[in-house]
This record gives structure tokens, sequence and C-alpha cells, in this order.
């Protein structure tokens, strides 16, 4: 039998299709500048590394954006459940902009690490509020096809980045690659100022919990600190790497002893307890880390281990990445018309589990044709994971509670991919020194080997482990009905 969603608010007022429209192209373009940001520096780090003249401290020049936009998350959705969705908008956009200029103009590799830190800081907060600020202008029903459209910023983001910024750094400059963000921040701004005057305001008088604020950002940035530093700056058996993560281990058990004791909690008790909240954000870690892991080893997979070249392994990731954002937009079209929501999710993943395992058990004798195909159906397979966890976490809560719980999913998004990327990692580079063969040699030989063919058959099979517990987590969320239209609903 299922129940209505258990404290919720009334059905908000619906605004007019063009304002929601409006509003949704708003904040998808305030999303674009975060998410554009996170891949368009990848091909340009060589050039960067060449004209700061600094190699050792370039894995920095990602590390700070991640590190800084992943603590920044849970901050964002609390404080705009405080001050509003507009407000932390433009927060969020001036300091990415500001961050950006830093950048542009940094003289050497330390400052220009401080600009990414800010960038992050920034940009952290642009993709859970644009989120939010959907969850505010439609009923949860409705809400799933605009939630769908984010999966297309992603993608564009994810194909178009690092074309773009090969390009920039190539025949330009590489700073233009920050400058670019100041006008696409001032429409951004001045579409954000404007058009979100009218966003329904849910907010209620709160004061922020600082001390459990800074536990759980201090927990996330030193786990960050550890699973990148983890295998790459030092051994994971070394003092750095055991003490980085015993310290964000107490700090996340007194983080947990906060939110018991305090009179108004960072995460609200009612958000922590309620099993679909947690079964959704712990199907998003898994989903997301899964896709964000895919995304970097599918093409090392096909160049060392197939031969294919770096041009025609792109190729693999636009499929992906297409699959998962075609199926993310069909199922948040689909959700506003069905009873049973679950089932597609469940039925993708299992779809996506079964590509995954057919190639683990024939990595190297497949067709190429057949291996792009394969991994076509994996991201089929987790793109509607992604619509139906945020619509059902947003159905679950209070619309003052809003912006923390699309923070919170957010959050648990960001450090899947941290972590699941780590876990891929080892897999690799285990691999990779059991074959004695450097990577830079393998590329340049063009053509995989035994060993090679073992190493990514384990790869495969570790996403279809971890699309097999997000299958688990998806199942386990309690199928509430979605607040908004009944009318015409399909069994």
């Amino acid at each position: 039998m299922l129940r209505p969603p258990q404290d919720a608010a009334p059905d908000i007022a619906p605004l007019g299709h063009i304002a929601v429209r409006k509003i949704v192209a708003g904040v998808l373009l305030a999303m674009l500048l975060a998410a554009l940001d996170q891949t368009i520096v990848a091909t340009a780090l060589p050039t960067i590394s060449d004209s700061l003249a600094d190699v050792d401290n370039l894995s920095w020049v990602v590390t700070a954006y991640l590190l800084s936009s992943t603590a920044a998350t849970p901050l964002y959705g609390k404080l705009s459940d405080i001050h509003g969705r507009r407000t932390m908008m433009l927060i969020g956009i001036g300091v990415f902009v500001f961050g950006s200029v830093v950048c542009a103009l940094a003289p050497s590799m330390p400052i220009l690490i401080i600009g990414r830190a800010l960038q992050g800081l920034g940009g952290g907060g642009l993709i859970p509020l644009a989120q939010a600020v959907i969850g505010d202008v439609a009923p949860p029903r409705e809400r799933a096809r605009y939630q769908a459209m984010t999966s297309t910023v992603f993608m564009v983001a994810t194909i178009g980045g690092p074309v773009v910024g090969g390009l920039i750094s190539e025949y330009l400059h590489w700073s233009l690659i920050f400058w670019i963000n100041l006008p696409l921040g001032a429409v951004a701004f001045g579409m954000t100022h404007d058009i979100l005057r009218h966003l329904p305001r849910h907010e209620r008088p709160h004061t922020l919990d600082v001390l459990g604020a800074l536990l759980m950002v201090g927990a996330a940035t030193i786990l960050m600190l550890a699973v990148t530093w983890a295998g790459n700056r030092y051994p994971w058996n070394s003092t750095t790497i055991v003490v980085l993560f015993l310290c964000s281990a107490v700090m996340w058990v007194l983080f947990t002893l906060r939110q018991i004791t305090a009179a108004e909690p960072f995460i609200p008790i009612t958000v922590l307890r309620d099993t679909v909240v947690r079964s959704a954000t712990a199907a998003a870690f898994f989903a997301n880390g899964t896709t964000v892991a895919l995304t970097i080893f599918v093409a090392l997979y096909l160049q060392l281990a197939l031969g294919v070249s770096a041009s025609r392994s792109g190729i693999a990731i636009i499929a992906f990445q297409g699959g998962a954002t075609l199926a993310a937009m069909m199922t948040g079209r689909m959700m506003a018309r069905v009873v049973h929501y679950k089932r597609v999710p469940m039925g993708s993943l299992a779809l996506g589990v079964v590509s995954l395992l057919l190639l683990a058990a024939w990595p190297t004798q497949l067709p190429l044709a057949l291996v792009v195909a394969l991994i076509t159906l994996a991201g089929c397979g987790i793109g509607p994971v992604f619509p139906i966890t945020i619509v059902t976490i947003q159905n679950a809560v209070s619309f003052h509670q809003l912006g923390i719980a699309t923070g919170l999913v957010s959050f648990s998004r960001s450090l899947g991919g941290s972590l699941i990327v780590t876990v891929f990692s080892a897999i690799v580079l285990a691999g990779l020194s059991s074959s004695g063969v450097a990577v830079a040699e393998r590329l340049a030989i063009g053509a995989g080997g035994a060993l090679d063919a073992s190493m990514f058959r384990w790869v495969f099979v570790a996403a279809a482990a971890f699309l097999v517990a997000a299958f688990g987590c998806v199942l386990a969320i309690e199928e509430r009905p979605l607040r908004g239209a009944t009318s015409g609903l399909v069994e």
C-alpha cells in the first residue's frame, strides 16, 4: 500500500509554463558554469604547467577545485533553506567568477591553485542550488522532466569541456579558459537576479549549526585529500594516508554525535531518519561514482587493452554519456505518467550489470562495435537512477528542507565519484605494475596484452558490483506517491 510522503508541505502554487522554463533556463546556465569548469581544464594542464614552469603541483589544479566544491555543497543547501535560493545562487556565481579572475591572472602555480579553490567554493553550490530551484517551481511528478535536463548539461560539459579546453590552449592562451567564465557568469548572474525574484519562497528562520558544519566539511575534506593522495603521492599504507583516514573517521564520529545532541543540527534528524533519503542518497553515491569512473577508465581500456587511438576512444565516452543522458531524460518524462516509477531504474540497472559482465567476460575478444554498444547500454542502465533519486528525495522532505536534502545528495554523488575512481585506479595501477609496462609504453605500442585484459576485466567486475549495490539501494526506496497531478497515471 502506497502512502503519502512524510513531513511534506502542500503542493506549491504552480507558476506559468513560460515562467518555469525561464527559471529553469537560468539555473541550468549557472549549473553549466560549474560543470564545464570541472572538465575544461583537463586538456590544458600540460600547457599550463609549461607556462607556469611548475609540474610538481599541477595535480592541485584539479584537486583544489574538487576538494573545495565537494565540501561547500551541503553548506549552500543549508544556507539556501535559511536565506533563500536566489541569494545563495548570486553569492555562488559571484565567488565563482572572482575565482576565475584570480585563475586567469595567476602569475604562478600557487596563485592558480588558490583561484581554483575559490572557483570550487562558488561552483560547489551552483549544481545543488539549481536542482533545489527546480524543486521549488514544479511539483515532484512534473519535476523529473526538468531534473532530466541537468543530465544534458553534464553531458555537454563532459564532451565539450575537454575539446574546448584543448583548442583554447593549443591555438590561443590557456587563461582564456577562465576568462570565458566572465561573460557566462555575467549572463547567469543577470538571469538569476531577475528571474528568481518570482521564485516561490519556502525558507524558515533557522540557526546555522556552525560546529556541525565545520565537522562535516573538515571530515569530507580530509577524506577527499586521503583518497586523492593515496597510491599517487603516498603509498596506501604510509603514515600520512593512515593518519588522514583516522582523522576523517574521528571527525565523522564527532559530526554524528553533534547531529544527535545539537538543538538544531546541520542536517535535520527528520531528514536523516527518512528511509527514502538514506536509500536514494546511497543509490546516487554508487551510480554517480560508477559513471564518473567509467567515463575516465573506458577511454583508458580502449587504448591500453584494445589498441584504439585516443580520438576514436572518445567515441565510446560520447556513447556512454549519450546513453545515460537519453535514459535519464526518458525516465524523467515517464515518472510523470507512471505509479511504480522504481521499476524503470531497477530494470535499467539490471541491464547495465549484464552489459558490464559481458565486457568483463570477453574484454578483448569482442568486436569494437559490440564493445561500444555494450558501453552505451551500461550508460543507459545508469541514467535513470539520477532523476529518480533526486525527485524521490525532494518528494520526501518539507519544502523548507529542500536545500539541505538536495545538497546532501549532491555531496554524496561527489564523494562517490572520488572514492570509486580511487578503487578503479588501484585496480589499473596494480595491473600495470604486475605487467611491468608503463602506461606511456602501452599507448605507444597501441596493442593490448593478456595482463591488460585481466586488469580491465576486474574494472568491469567492480563496476558491475557497484551497480548491484545501487540496485539494492533503489529496491530499498519506499515508493511514495509523487505530489502533483494524478490523473492519467499508468500502473
